[in-house]
């Protein structure tokens, strides 16, 4: 009885090569469909399924290796006598290496409009199967599933004749995994529900990092195979160092408070908090208010801009120690410019993608917390202006930028503007007054006649008499408290405009 390899893959990379490679070794090749047709072209010897099975391929080649003759090659144990005595009285053939892919149902329902039709049509059946029977047998049988996995089964071949029992186990885990992925996209590709009653979420291995947080913390980047593609996960490095853990923590919240700008704009981020954002009529502009807003905490920061970055923008970043720069684009000359400086970090993404995650997922110990992004903005709120005295024009725009940047600050949070610039930012207080006090020392002067914007509502009038002694002259907050009254007649007293959104903005 001599020794038998079940290939059929739709990634047909070296798998010509392992076939040839096999047939060297002595085994006989079975396959089916391209993978056959493939291996025959190229004057490889090849051994069709179905004169294994002695049964056609039917139902369009939804069933053509579902069948005994084929399982039970893959699961049988080929030193129980049991096992041996069934399949001789029923002429089954031990089959020692499966080689499948699987056919490809993320690509399918990657492409734009595709219909649940061809997407059905591409959920595999008997690749799984095998594929899983197989690797419940690894104690006997050799299962691959990549490609990357080809050159090391045939050392081992080549070597003692078989594959080592280590090397079959960690075959037969990767794929465990790579068909409980397949499975996962499937289930939520057609799962309806915005939570269902178990949620399976797969993330492909982007790299592995330095360190965590913290030197002694081992730690690795995941990213989400359909997930937003705007994203650090997506973006594209051109230069400077690997990323680290914090590296991307901190370009990912860049990236999300730059989203909610369409004028030039550019964000400076240490942390996971902005430390200085900024507008301008150019890319330039908007960066020298980011610089300007914070010139002392900007150093080693991240910064997210909005647009091109040109030769003169580049050569005022290049003049500060940053740790990234993502940008939709550089021109030759800004590149050239900071690609002299050897350890930044240059990012492209391509800002035109619309494609975001529907949900957010945070780890906590023993579980996940699920929920939609905060994406609600100004123009979604009801506003109302609940003082004598309404904004004039340029503190609308302060306070339309205020409200923007506070739901990406950490609760409690305070951000004081001017209509171009952050002045000063509160983060991550216990109470907001505290928050409040932090951003009214950083501003300094700058408080006079700017705007302040609150995540979540005063809970008594403290905030106010604080904001006025600072020289704020206009306050956004949800507003909802009991005492709401007390704040209002405060800001009445002091003049100053204040506007109530109903909607809090807390980042925890």
């Amino acid at each position: 009885m001599g020794k038998r390899a079940l290939i059929s893959v739709s990634n047909k990379e070296g798998i010509l090569e392992f076939a040839k490679e096999l047939v060297a070794l002595g085994y006989e090749i079975l396959s089916t469909g391209g993978t056959k047709s493939m291996l025959q072209d190229n004057n490889v010897p090849v051994t069709a399924v179905d004169e294994v099975t002695k049964f056609p391929e039917i139902l369009d080649g939804r069933v053509k290796t579902l069948n005994p003759m084929i399982h039970g090659g893959l699961l049988g144990k080929f030193d129980d006598a049991s096992h041996q005595a069934q399949m001789n009285e029923h002429g089954i053939e031990p089959i020692e290496i499966v080689c499948v892919n699987l056919y490809p149902f993320v690509e399918t329902i990657s492409k734009p409009n595709v219909s649940l039709d061809d997407a059905i049509e591409n959920i595999d059946i008997g690749g799984p199967t095998m594929l899983r029977s197989a690797a419940k047998n690894h104690q006997y049988v050799t299962v691959i599933v990549d490609a990357a996995d080809y050159a090391n089964v045939l050392e081992e071949l080549k070597a003692d004749g078989t594959t080592t029992l280590a090397t079959r186990r960690k075959l037969a885990a990767k794929v465990f995994r790579h068909t409980a992925a397949y499975d996962s996209y499937i289930s939520n590709y057609l799962t309806e529900e915005d939570f269902p009653e178990n949620l399976t979420l797969t993330y492909e291995l982007k790299q592995n990092l330095r360190y965590g947080e913290n030197p002694h913390q081992k730690a690795a980047f995941y990213q989400k195979r359909l997930g937003s593609d705007f994203s650090i996960a997506f973006a594209e490095q051109l230069h400077g160092k690997e990323l680290s853990y914090n590296n991307i923590q901190d370009a990912n919240a860049a990236l999300q408070i730059v989203k909610e700008f369409e004028m030039p704009a550019a964000v400076a981020v240490k942390h996971m908090n902005p430390c200085g954002v900024g507008t301008g009529a150019t890319i330039e502009e908007a960066f020298n208010k980011a610089y300007e807003a914070d010139p002392t905490s900007i150093f080693g920061g991240i910064i997210a801009l909005n647009k091109e970055v040109d030769q003169a923008t580049a050569e005022k970043l290049s003049g500060i120690f940053l740790e990234i720069i993502i940008a939709p684009s550089f021109t030759a000359e800004a590149l050239e410019i900071l690609t002299a400086k050897k350890n930044i970090r240059l990012m492209t993404i391509d800002f035109t993608q619309a494609k975001q995650d529907q949900f957010n997922v945070v780890a906590v110990e023993g579980g996940l917390l699920v929920q939609e992004p905060d994406r609600y903005g100004f123009n979604d709120a009801t506003i109302n202006v609940v003082t004598d005295r309404e904004p004039t024009e340029q503190e609308w725009n302060a306070l339309k930028l205020g409200w923007a940047v506070v739901k990406h600050v950490k609760s409690n949070a305070i951000v004081v503007t001017d209509s171009q610039m952050t002045l000063g930012v509160g983060a991550g207080q216990m109470n907001r007054v505290g928050a409040a006090k932090i951003a009214f020392e950083q501003a300094g002067e700058k408080a006079q006649g700017a705007a302040l914007a609150s995540d979540a509502f005063f809970p008594m009038s403290d905030s106010v008499e604080a904001a006025h002694a600072a020289g704020i002259t206009a306050i956004i907050q949800p507003g909802g408290s009991i005492k709401d009254q007390e704040s209002i007649d405060k800001a009445n007293e002091y003049g100053i405009a204040m506007v109530f959104t109903g909607v809090r903005h807390f980042k925890h």
